[in-house]
């Protein structure tokens, strides 16, 4: 879904072609929901585990996990029963050594010291996010055609036919069905993830001292408004040296578009040169691993020649710093409710941690509710005016152009660059989250995201290290 983003508005971006403002809805309709799921999935299924003590959870008092959960939010799951139930579920897989998903977890490790009725209360979330999954796809589905791998793309737009009243269309009936889910959805979001996200956060307040990684910060602006992309309801932009300044430049897309580039020193490609994407090569030349020349598969992305943290905890230093109103409503509450878990006063300044970006990942989800809802709500105006149109027919000029497709996704700043030379792709380069954050070193020996994060983390048990893969996938 990202990655069909980022390709359809790399060539719009070469062809110089808006496109309708109800495309523009569908697309951030589907964006939302997907970021929606891919947050809450990244919280619960990708990191929960590393915080929560399964075998403590299946010890624990189910009415003192439901009073706890309670006590944080009004989640009509929330009942003794149904911790009973998720209790028993981890019980009897645990005792008839039926494992499964909980097989390898580092359970009993110094480190996790969460109580066992948060345990026991964040892995009832666990499986209950399975149906908020169920539901988020359902609606990419709705409006893609499937999912994974949606279908409506075009360059130009979409391919959903709109009509309020005829069969095998986007109308009425569908249009209400979306804005159910979303509301059931909004629901989880704020009533669940934001809680536990929240209350994990407040039990583990050291680790808002572990994990900093870089100064430099980087997002890019998403869900334009209009037609035309010009103004956008999530803002981009960089943060150049948090320690010092944490002040935010606002997102200029000629920068940006100078100012990308990747080297592949350490990589298995060949070469080794600082390439801008639009003169990228991507030519694989696996070689031994050594950790001197080639290492990984993964370029060193750069902006400005620094390499650059991206991804939800980017993307809320960033609107935070520029006075964004959604940005600061949900992390000042975020923050409240994590201090007054933890005891102590939590600030912006603590975000830049392992725990922050699970925090900021959070904030993000619980933004995105409400614009979900906005967005819909433009895209029900926008046709009730009469409007149905969801293509512009694009047109291919002789020689060469060049574009590049942004999208803020859920991992972070992604970019396609595309150079298009008589109607031919002549080169296609994309500048992924990952590439940014998992970088290898460069060529001033400059470490990338990851690496960045993980020098310093103490590891109490070198046989299970636990801190990395906490700060990992953070």
């Amino acid at each position: 879904t990202v990655h069909a983003i980022a390709s359809v508005r790399a060539v719009e971006d070469a062809l110089h072609l808006p496109i309708p403002a109800n495309a523009q809805f569908i697309r951030n309709l589907i964006l939302i929901l997907h970021a929606l799921r891919d947050h809450a999935v990244h919280f619960y299924q990708l990191s929960s585990l590393d915080w929560v003590d399964v075998e403590q959870a299946a010890k624990a008092d189910p009415a003192r996990a439901a009073s706890l959960a309670a006590s944080h939010s009004s989640w009509r799951h929330n009942s003794t029963a149904e911790m009973q139930a998720a209790r028993g579920r981890m019980a009897s897989s645990l005792a008839g050594g039926q494992n499964g998903l909980f097989a390898n977890g580092y359970w009993g490790h110094p480190q996790m010291h969460l109580e066992p009725a948060a345990s026991l209360a964040l892995l009832s979330h666990y499986t209950q996010a399975f149906e908020f999954h169920r539901k988020a796809s359902q609606v990419v589905a709705m409006l893609g055609g499937k999912t994974p791998h949606i279908q409506n793309l075009t360059v130009g737009g979409v391919a959903n036919a709109i009509s309020l009243d005829g069969e095998g269309a986007l109308g009425m009936d569908s249009l209400d069905a979306i804005r159910a889910l979303i509301g059931e959805m909004t629901e989880f979001i704020e009533q669940v993830y934001f809680a536990d996200a929240c209350l994990l956060a407040g039990s583990y307040p050291e680790w808002f001292g572990i994990g900093k990684g870089m100064d430099l910060f980087l997002s890019v602006p998403d869900l334009p408004t209009g037609s035309a992309a010009g103004e956008f309801d999530l803002p981009g932009g960089a943060i150049a040296n948090f320690s010092s300044s944490p002040q935010a430049t606002a997102f200029s897309e000629s920068e940006f578009r100078s100012a990308v580039s990747e080297d592949t020193l350490h990589a298995y490609y060949q070469g080794d040169a600082a390439l801008h994407p639009w003169r990228g090569e991507t030519n694989p030349k696996l070689t031994e691993w050594d950790e001197q020349k080639k290492y990984t598969w993964v370029k060193a992305a750069r902006y400005h020649g620094k390499s650059a943290e991206v991804g939800p905890l980017a993307a809320v230093l960033v609107g935070y710093a520029q006075g964004h109103a959604l940005t600061r409503k949900w992390t000042d509450l975020a923050l409240a409710r994590v201090s007054s878990i933890a005891g102590r006063r939590i600030g912006v300044g603590h975000l830049r941690s392992t725990m922050g970006r699970h925090l900021a990942r959070a904030i993000r989800a619980a933004m995105l509710t409400e614009l979900a809802a906005k967005h819909w709500r433009l895209l029900f105006e926008n046709i009730s005016r009469g409007d149905t149109t969801t293509h512009n027919e694009p047109h291919m000029p002789s020689g060469e152009v060049q574009g590049v497709g942004l999208h803020e996704a859920p991992r972070g700043a992604l970019s396609h660059w595309v150079v298009i030379d008589k109607g031919i792709l002549r080169n296609y380069q994309a500048v992924v989250p990952s590439t940014r954050n998992a970088s290898p070193r460069d060529k001033s020996g400059a470490r990338g995201p990851y690496e960045e994060a993980l020098t310093g983390v103490p590891i109490a048990d070198p046989e299970r290290p636990l801190e990395v893969l906490r700060t990992n996938h953070s």
